[in-house]
């Protein structure tokens, strides 16, 4: 009887001990799925691990190889995150497709520039000079903005934000008379010797030899609207996870390694 009445305890102190350990285990140690694409946001993301790893948090990194999955494997639960997209992106993928999530935290821009072979800053912009922009409707939304936030132009109200793209037709005011001069956005660097000023992409600057943080005659704002973002499910925005998950992307540890790894080409916006 005693033996009996042994073994029970015994039993019953085991099976306690293995369910608070299992259970203590799940929360300290939490799992996260985050999507990302293959490339330079993945090896960003490396780094991420590691300090979400002191925090209690394990990161799991799941690549793509295109813009679409990220976002419909998030809004299906297939993912807990994603971080690839700027919030114009992330906002028309909503609009377009109906998905319930919402961006929790900046990430990096790759900053779009204003480039010349002939001025020192934009507001050496004579009147009536030819400034190059990109000729799709995104980029040349996003050059036009940089524009106006440099007191080149300025856009009719509304124009250039909710997902309204701007275009020339847009300019309600151009003290200067600038001449915008509509290109592809791959053939910019090459017009710079015929136009005053132009304003290129990132990685059509550095294709040319160019980086943004040295050569370019007037930025993006690290803020501004084409920053990259963190992006998780609406039902989800207010766990615990996410406030670690997004703290440890915006830790000293990540924005050093994205200046020194990145030389410029992508700037920490936090």
């Amino acid at each position: 009887m005693q033996r009996r009445i042994l073994i029970k305890t015994l039993l019953a102190g085991f099976a306690a001990t293995t369910l608070a350990t299992s259970f203590g285990a799940h929360a300290d140690d939490q799992t996260i799925k985050v999507g990302t694409v293959s490339g330079p946001d993945a090896q960003v993301w490396n780094v991420v691990q590691k300090v979400a790893k002191r925090e209690g948090l394990n990161v799991k990194v799941v690549e793509f190889n295109d813009y679409v999955q990220p976002n419909a494997a998030l809004d299906a639960g297939d993912l807990d995150a994603n971080s690839f997209q700027h919030q114009p992106y992330l906002d028309s993928q909503v609009k377009q497709r109906g998905y319930k999530i919402m961006t929790a935290g900046l990430t990096y821009i790759s900053p779009m520039g204003a480039y010349s072979k002939k001025l020192k800053s934009l507001n050496d912009l004579p009147q009536g000079a030819k400034v190059a922009v990109p000729n799709d409707p995104s980029n040349e939304n996003r050059a036009l903005l940089l524009l106006q936030n440099k007191g080149v132009i300025k856009l009719r109200a509304g124009a250039g934000a909710n997902g309204n793209n701007a275009t020339p037709l847009d300019v309600a005011a151009n003290p200067k008379k600038v001449k915008l001069v509509e290109l592809d956005a791959a053939q910019l660097p090459r017009a710079l010797g015929d136009v005053d000023a132009a304003v290129i992409n990132t990685n059509y600057a550095l294709a040319a030899g160019m980086q943004p943080t040295k050569d370019a005659i007037a930025l993006e704002d690290i803020r501004s609207p084409y920053a990259n973002v963190i992006a998780v499910r609406i039902q989800d925005k207010d766990k615990p996870w996410v406030k670690k998950l997004v703290a440890a992307y915006q830790s000293e540890d990540v924005r050093q390694f994205i200046k020194n790894e990145f030389k410029g080409s992508m700037v920490p916006s936090f």
